[in-house]
């Protein structure tokens, strides 16, 4: 009896080396996973689990980090700096905190404190009531009170060199007689010492004030010449010496800003809404250079406070400070001011994606890359256009989202579209993205080589370990789906995992449209140790593959075993 020949199936092999992390696409590239935890790529081409993190603070409210010496931190009504509180008397709710030199800023209180002196702190706004009497005296500018020659409306005939002419014939106007020229020259500078007991005491030469309750020739506005504790010399120009019985106020303010940053030794502002005044206005500030506390001096000098109107519509979403220029957010634009003094500042507003609303915290840098959370994703710009880099991430939508950076990687925690938090990482040379955990976290902060953040339990939390180190993790991942990309019934006969193992680890399988895992194996390795694990499968049009364990993993190789099949499963 003759019997035919059997020819053995055809088969073929695939080696995976390298996994290039998270994939929210409905099918994830070769070595990539469609669900994560607790795991990095740090050490890829391999993929491992994350380094543990570090408890390092648990402040009893902690609403704002920065970096100074070391990390400084919010807790109440406290500023901690370096674990030493000093009470400043805060409100409660989320803080923007601006380091300016040995100063850090904090906004929406509108206090500061100097980081190396802790006695040397305060309120950058001051406002001070004076009851009467109240002494309102004309001054030259070098203080000494102005006593003109002449009071009248007409010009006064055959005067001396230097004689002061004060006309009153419309509006006041100082004149000096000059026999060189032989004309009345303008006198620019007139002031008005107003006197009043502790008038003076919160103020400085040089503060922008806004006074009210004074005389008409007295300005309003304008910027305090001379100081001392019971008066202020303010521009101005009386006929004579005058006093009231009624009280004035003298106060230094700032405008209400949305968010505040510092660049070019200035903070800048922007403020879509409300004013301070109960205005309607659309506007961004600067401060004077190098004070932090007058955003109201306008005397036409390199050295002046600034204030500019918009006509873009729509609330401010973010700001930074961005290879030297400030930058200021909405959702559908870029504003950057270009300049180095008031007369040279220009804006370009570029439309393109900008900060969702919400996510103001998204904004982190990476080397001459700036990240952030747009409406549609999250976003790299280099100060041309932003580029679109979260693809990986699939089309889950994500809103108030939070960033930091390390080294090359980006932190994002953000909140899934009527669901739960994710902390995903970007790495931004290779274009990778992991899922950590379900992180929900308020604010970032890098200081010292390290990244630190606040969660929901207002923990200060280490990304590399320092404080109070936690114990072994959980960590998952799930593949997408493996095979089924021929259609002439090419089918995954056999699976084989290498791994790195100091802990426990189980496998799971789920074939085709099953809903439930079926466990294959588990292991468990007292010490760090490779372990290779035989997978044989049944007859499939696809699987899925879980691993899931505790302790430390690196997943080094995944190989795929394929054969030809009939065309009936």
């Amino acid at each position: 009896m003759e019997f035919p020949t059997l020819k053995q199936g055809s088969t073929s092999r695939e080696l995976l080396t390298a996994f290039p992390g998270y994939s929210g696409c409905p099918r994830p590239a070769a070595g990539a996973f469609a669900a994560m935890e607790n795991c990095s790529g740090e050490d890829y081409p391999l993929l491992a689990t994350r380094r543990p993190r570090g408890v390092y603070a648990r402040p009893v409210s902690c609403t704002g980090l920065t970096a100074k010496d070391g990390l400084c931190w919010v807790d109440g009504s406290d500023f901690v700096v370096n674990g030493y509180p000093v009470f400043l008397g805060l409100t409660s709710g989320e803080k923007q905190l601006v380091s300016m030199g040995a100063y850090v800023v904090i906004f929406p209180d509108k206090k500061y404190i100097n980081t190396g002196d802790l006695t040397d702190f305060g309120n950058l706004e001051a406002e001070c009531t004076a009851p009467g009497p109240v002494r309102f005296t004309p001054v030259l500018a070098d203080g000494t009170p102005l006593i003109p020659a002449y009071t009248q409306p007409e010009e006064p005939k055959e005067p001396e060199n230097g004689a002061l002419w004060l006309d009153n014939s419309a509006a006041m106007t100082l004149l000096q007689w000059s026999a060189g020229s032989g004309m009345w020259v303008s006198v620019d500078t007139t002031l008005v010492k107003i006197t009043a007991p502790g008038l003076g005491r919160a103020f400085r030469p040089g503060d922008g004030v806004e006074l009210s309750g004074g005389p008409e020739g007295v300005a309003t506005q304008g910027v305090i010449a001379q100081c001392g504790e019971d008066f202020v010399t303010l521009p101005g120009l009386l006929a004579a010496e005058q006093t009231q019985t009624a009280p004035v106020t003298l106060g230094r303010y700032l405008p209400n800003m949305d968010f505040v940053i510092h660049c070019g030794n200035r903070l800048w502002g922007c403020r879509y809404g409300i004013s301070r005044t109960g205005a309607v206005v659309n506007e961004i500030y600067a401060s004077k250079l190098g004070d932090f506390r007058n955003w109201s001096c306008f005397q036409g000098v390199s050295t002046d406070s600034y204030a500019m109107s918009l006509g873009t519509d729509g609330p401010f979403t973010g700001a930074v400070e961005f290879l030297g220029c400030p930058l200021f957010f909405r959702e559908g634009c870029i504003h950057k001011i270009y300049g180095t003094t008031p007369a040279s500042f220009r804006l370009q507003t570029t439309q393109c994606p900008g900060v969702q609303l919400g996510s103001s915290r998204s904004l982190a840098r990476i080397g001459q890359t700036l990240f952030y959370k747009s409406p549609e994703g999250v976003c790299a710009y280099d100060g041309a256009v932003p580029v679109e880099v979260s693809q990986s991430l699939g089309k889950t939508r994500y809103t108030r989202a939070a960033a930091g950076a390390l080294g090359s990687r980006y932190y994002i925690s953000m909140q899934e579209a009527g669901g739960g938090y994710h902390l995903f990482v970007y790495d931004a040379p290779r274009g990778l993205w992991h899922r950590e955990d379900s992180s929900e976290i308020h604010c970032f902060c890098p200081c010292r080589g390290d990244l630190f953040y606040v969660n929901q339990a207002g923990e200060i939390i280490s990304v590399s370990g320092q404080g109070a180190q936690e114990g072994p993790f959980p960590w998952y991942l799930e593949t997408g789906p493996l095979g089924g990309l021929s259609p002439d019934c090419k089918q995954l006969s056999r699976l084989s995992l290498k791994v790195e193992l100091g802990g426990r680890m189980a496998l799971y399988i789920r074939y085709d449209q099953e809903t439930a895992w079926l466990p294959l194996a588990r292991v468990q390795a007292t010490e760090l140790k490779t372990i290779t694990l035989p997978v044989a499968v049944r007859r499939c049009d696809h699987l899925r593959l879980r691993l899931e364990g505790t302790g430390t993993m690196r997943l080094h190789a995944l190989a795929k075993t394929m054969e030809w099949g009939s065309d009936v499963l």
